[in-house]
């Protein structure tokens, strides 16, 4: 509801809050720029400050900008964080969900290796777009890429998330909770099931790792030790460090090894960026 949100946002003005560019397929695409891959952007925001902040923050990450405006809330989520880590949100889609087929440019989707798109996306209004964007993409032989993104949201559309995925997906993503309401099943019998939708799929476990399945084959990827501050976007993270490993020709183990080690390193701040110091770092563990 816009007027809530609206609202909302009103009460929180000032208190200590940071105001950071958001969104699950939009962090994952900002630190692949960061990584040197090749990313666009499509989307729609307010003409508001948000929105501003949002575009700006965008074009600072090097990621190629196809943004455009709205007489529109900017949509957003406000994220409260417990002293125990824990997050709570209120989210708002606004301008997001008047996304539309003209928005969408098919020449970029034909140069690129990989679409990624996040889960969210895969419900309400949002769907329709979505399918037409996945659809242009087989058309060029663009590889999909899915993140389930919130165990909620798959509960909600489970038959249609099914269906979705093994029409399109070639990667999927999902932590321990995701994959338990897609499959019914836990642990690596849930990785098994989630194979039978996507050649490659990824299961992130949190400090025990993730595992890997691909041709029937699953390779362990250990968790980087880190003082966890902010879980916010750690997913994303890992799925930016995954498909940059994957586009440049990295072993999957080699790939999962980035995506766990850059998935640490958003976890010990506040905010699902980071900035380009991460790659000395990257470096020094041999990642790259």
């Amino acid at each position: 509801d816009e007027n809530k949100s609206k609202e909302v946002l009103e009460r929180i003005k000032g208190s200590d809050m940071k105001v950071v560019p958001g969104g699950s397929a939009a962090n994952t695409l900002a630190i692949l720029a960061i990584l040197g891959s090749k990313a666009i952007f499509c989307g729609k925001v307010g003409h508001d400050e948000y929105g501003d902040i949002y575009e700006t923050g965008m074009i600072e990450s090097n990621v190629k900008s196809s943004i455009s405006k709205i007489d529109r809330l900017t949509g957003h989520a406000i994220t409260f964080i417990t002293p125990d880590f824990e997050r709570t949100f209120i989210v708002h889609l606004g301008a997001a969900l008047h996304m539309s087929k003209d928005d969408i440019i098919e020449d970029e989707i034909a140069k690129s290796k990989i679409l990624h798109i996040e889960g969210y996306q895969l419900e309400g209004k949002s769907r329709e777009i979505a399918i037409h964007v996945m659809d242009l993409a087989k058309k060029h032989g663009t590889k999909i890429s899915i993140d389930l993104a919130d165990a909620g949201l798959i509960k909600r559309n489970l038959a249609d998330l099914k269906k979705i995925t093994s029409d399109y997906a070639d990667i999927i993503f999902a932590n321990e909770m995701e994959a338990e309401t897609f499959t019914g099943l836990k642990g690596e019998a849930a990785l098994d099931e989630m194979s039978r939708f996507a050649d490659t799929c990824v299961l992130k476990l949190g400090e025990k790792g993730s595992m890997i399945k691909q041709n029937g084959s699953i390779t362990r990827i250990d968790s980087f030790k880190t003082n966890v501050v902010d879980s916010t976007g750690a997913g994303d993270a890992y799925a930016a460090g995954f498909l940059h490993g994957i586009c440049n020709g990295m072993s999957l183990e080699k790939s999962g090894n980035l995506a766990s080690f850059i998935a640490s390193k958003v976890v010990s701040q506040i905010g699902s960026r980071l900035d380009v110091s991460i790659l000395e770092d990257i470096r020094k563990m041999n990642l790259i």
